[in-house]
C-alpha cells in the first residue's frame, strides 16, 4: 500500500524448543497507513503478538528465528537495521503499550522516573522531560500528577497503570503506536474511557495504530480494517464492517459466533431450595469499609451473577462468605448453617461442597505440582477415589470437558498460556462435584471460542447435576448469557439486584446504566450507532 507508514511483507517465524519447531508466524503480510487503526485479531497462540514484537525487535533470539519477510519503515528494513539504530527508534518513533502493565513497569522506581527515562534515554533534558511527564500524566486522566510522580507502580490500580503504560509511550510523540491487548484486564468502563483517550490522542497527532486484541467489541469501537489471524496466518483481512458482516473463512465465522451477549437470556427457575444466604455481611480493612451489609440468597442450580468496577467489593464478598477472608459482622448461611461460626473440621466438609475458581491461575495454581496433582489434590484431602486408573481416567475427562489434551496432565503450570491455565483451574474445581462453584473472573483471561467453550460447559453442569454458581465478572457479554440473576456492586454495596432481562433491558439505577453503557458491542454497525448518540447527547 502506497501511504503505508509500516509494512510488515511475508513475515515469517519459527520458535526452537525441545519439543520441536514451532511455526509461530508463516508468511504474514500486513500494513497500517498514517491516522489509521489495524486490529489484528485472534486467539491465544494465533501468532499476533509475535509479528508486533518482530516489528519492535522484542523477540528473543534464540528460541526465535526469523526464517523470512520483511518490515518495512520509511523504505528500510527494520530486519536488517543495527540493534544501535532499533533502540533509538523504539520508543521515539515507534512505541508499545504492553498487556500487563505491572510486568513491564519496575516496581523498584517511581512510575515519574520511569516516564521521564523515555525522553532522557533519547538525550532529552531532565526538566523538558519532567514537565512532558506531567502533562501526559494530566492528559490520561490521573489525579494530581505531581504526586502521582512521585509513586511506585503497586499504589495504582490496573486502569490507571495503563493510563501511565500510555502516557509512556506517547512522551516522544510516536508515528506508530502499537497497543498490545491494552484494555483486556480493565472495567468496561475503564476499557471505555482508555479507548476513548486512544482515539482522542491519535486525532491529535496523526499516528498510525496496531491493535492486538482477541476483542470483537474493542475492535467495533476503534478500529479502521482489521487482519484475522490463526495458527500463524492470516485467514481473513478488510474493512471492520466488511469482515462482521460478510465473514468468509471458517474461523472468522466461529470467533462472531462465539461473541459473547446475543443469546437467548435465561429464566430463573423459583422452584427450587435455598442453598446460600447471606445477611448484611461486613468487612473492613483499617479505616476503609471493603463490604458494606451485603445480603444475597443463592438457589440450588442458580446462576447468581455479581458485576460491578474493580474496587466494587465483588471478590471481597466472595472470599469472606468463603472465610478466605474473616468477616466483621454478618451471617452466611449454608443450608442453614453459618458458615462464618463453622469450626475447622465441619468447614473442611463444607469445603468439598463449595469450590472457587480464583481470577488469577498463576497465582492459584502451585508451580511445583503437575496438572495431574493440581486436579487430584482435592481426592486427597478429602480421602477420595483412592483407585489410581480410575483418578487418571477421571483427570483425562476432566482435561477434555475444559478444552485441554489427556498428555496435559504430566505438564507443569508454567506450560501453558494464561487461558490454558485458568482451564485447568476450572478442571480442578469440578474434579470434587462441588454443589457451589464461585467464579473469579473465571473466563475472563480467555479467548472468545474457549470462553464460549467453557461457559457451555458450566452451564450443562448447571442443568445436569443442579450445581450453582456465584459468578463474578466484569464482561456484560459473558454474564447476559450465563447468569438467571444478576447483582450490581458499587463501593461495596448492592445497588441493584433481579433477573437478568430486567437488569440489562431496563436497568433502574444509573451505576447500572452507566456499565451498560460501556459495554461494547461486536457489531460496528452498533458501535456507530451508539457513539453518534452519545456524541448527540453530550453536545
Amino acid at each position: 500500500m502506497a501511504d503505508a507508514i509500516l509494512s510488515v511483507k511475508d513475515l515469517s517465524v519459527d520458535f526452537h524448543t525441545a519439543r520441536g519447531t514451532v511455526h509461530a508466524v508463516k508468511n504474514v503480510s500486513w500494513s497500517v497507513n498514517r491516522s489509521e487503526t489495524l486490529a489484528i485479531l485472534g486467539e491465544s497462540g494465533s501468532g499476533k503478538s509475535v509479528s508486533a514484537n518482530a516489528v519492535m525487535n522484542l523477540l528473543d533470539i534464540p528460541p526465535a528465528k526469523i526464517v523470512s519477510g520483511e518490515i518495512i519503515y520509511e523504505g528500510e528494513d527494520l530486519l536488517k537495521v543495527s540493534y544501535e539504530k532499533h533502540r533509538a527508534l523504539n520508543g521515539k518513533k515507534i512505541a508499545m503499550i504492553f498487556q500487563d502493565p505491572l510486568g513491564h513497569l519496575n516496581p523498584v522506581y517511581t512510575v515519574g522516573w520511569q516516564i521521564v527515562e523515555m525522553m532522557t534515554a533519547h538525550g532529552r533534558p531532565a526538566d523538558m522531560a519532567r514537565a512532558r511527564a506531567l502533562e501526559l500524566i494530566a492528559r490520561v486522566g490521573i489525579p494530581d500528577p505531581e504526586t502521582a510522580m512521585r509513586k511506585y507502580p503497586h499504589q495504582f490500580s490496573g486502569g490507571q497503570r495503563q493510563r501511565l503504560m500510555i502516557a509512556m509511550a506517547l512522551m516522544l510523540k510516536p508515528e506508530i503506536l502499537i497497543a498490545d491487548e491494552p484494555t483486556t484486564a480493565l472495567d468496561v468502563t475503564i476499557q471505555a474511557e482508555v479507548l476513548a483517550l486512544l482515539k482522542e490522542l491519535q486525532a491529535e497527532t496523526g499516528m498510525a495504530m496496531v491493535l492486538i486484541t482477541h476483542d470483537l467489541g474493542v475492535v467495533a469501537e476503534i478500529a479502521d480494517r482489521v487482519v484475522v489471524m490463526n495458527q500463524g496466518e492470516i485467514v481473513e483481512a478488510g474493512s471492520v464492517r466488511d469482515v462482521y458482516h460478510n465473514p468468509q473463512h471458517p474461523y472468522t465465522k466461529k470467533l462472531i459466533a462465539a461473541a459473547p451477549g446475543k443469546g437467548a437470556i435465561k429464566l430463573l427457575d423459583t422452584g427450587t431450595p435455598l442453598l446460600l444466604e447471606t445477611k448484611n455481611l461486613t468487612k473492613t480493612y483499617g479505616s476503609f469499609t471493603a463490604l458494606k451489609g451485603a445480603s444475597l440468597t443463592l438457589a440450588r442450580g442458580q446462576s447468581l451473577a455479581v458485576v460491578g468496577e474493580s474496587g466494587s467489593g465483588k471478590s471481597t464478598l466472595a472470599r469472606t462468605l468463603l472465610r478466605l477472608e474473616t468477616a466483621d459482622a454478618g451471617e452466611a448461611l449454608w443450608k442453614g448453617r453459618d458458615l462464618l461460626k463453622l469450626g475447622a473440621r465441619d468447614l473442611l466438609a463444607v469445603r468439598r461442597e463449595i469450590q472457587m475458581v480464583f481470577q488469577d491461575p498463576t497465582q492459584s495454581l502451585n508451580p511445583r505440582m503437575s496438572v495431574y496433582q493440581l486436579i487430584a489434590e482435592g481426592w486427597d484431602i478429602h480421602k477420595l477415589m483412592p483407585d489410581k486408573p480410575k483418578r487418571h481416567g477421571r483427570v483425562a475427562e476432566l482435561l477434555d470437558q475444559v478444552g485441554l489434551q489427556p498428555e496435559h496432565a504430566e505438564r507443569y503450570p508454567h506450560q501453558f498460556s494464561g487461558g490454558q491455565r485458568q482451564r485447568i483451574a476450572i478442571a480442578r474445581a469440578l474434579a470434587l462435584e462441588p454443589e457451589l462453584i464461585v467464579c473469579d473472573e473465571a473466563v475472563s483471561a480467555l479467548d472468545v471460542s474457549i470462553q464460549a467453550q467453557v461457559i457451555a460447559l458450566l452451564d450443562s453442569l448447571r442443568q445436569r447435576l443442579g450445581i450453582s454458581f456465584l459468578f463474578i465478572a466484569h464482561d456484560l457479554g459473558v454474564v447476559r448469557d450465563f447468569a438467571d440473576t444478576v447483582i450490581v456492586m458499587n463501593k461495596g454495596e448492592i445497588v441493584e439486584r433481579g433477573p437478568t432481562a430486567q437488569i440489562f433491558d431496563n436497568p433502574q439505577h444509573a451505576y447500572t446504566q452507566r456499565l451498560l453503557a460501556a459495554n461494547l458491542d461486536p457489531d460496528p454497525d452498533v458501535q456507530a450507532q451508539r457513539r453518534a448518540s452519545s456524541s448527540l447527547t453530550n453536545a
